[in-house]
């Protein structure tokens, strides 16, 4: 597989995790066939341009935080759009992994797990 095959399996994967699950970096690198390149995925994400429709913020890494190492402004960012699917997030990043881990079954749905219908609209933009 090229780089450039592997990117487009990054992000093809990325798009699939539904509204209120997560995955890590390590998961996506797995699924994608390359176990030991989870930086690499990091690096695609970070390499996205702004205002990306791709779900990027639900992926973390695996000890269960979002990483803010150099991109604090990013964090914030990614904590308030897990928040606003559901996920509990603490002001420093951290979050139960366990509980939103995303296992690659389902796809793309985007109503978070614990919102009522009224919510449903604002995520099926």
């Amino acid at each position: 597989m090229t780089d450039t095959t592997f990117r487009d399996e990054v992000l093809r994967l990325v798009r699939r995790i539904p509204c209120g699950r997560l995955a890590t970096y390590g998961q996506i690198a797995a699924m994608a066939g390359f176990p030991r390149r989870p930086r690499q995925v990091g690096m695609i994400l970070k390499g996205l341009p702004e205002g990306t429709d791709l779900p990027w913020h639900r992926v973390v890494n695996a000890q269960g935080y979002v990483p803010s190492k150099g991109r604090w402004w990013g964090a914030m960012v990614q904590i308030q759009r897990l928040r606003e699917e559901g996920i509990d997030v603490d002001d420093l990043g951290n979050l139960a992994l366990a509980t939103y881990q995303w296992q690659g079954i389902q796809a793309g749905s985007c109503v978070p797990p614990s919102r009522g219908k009224e919510e449903t609209a604002k995520f099926a933009k």
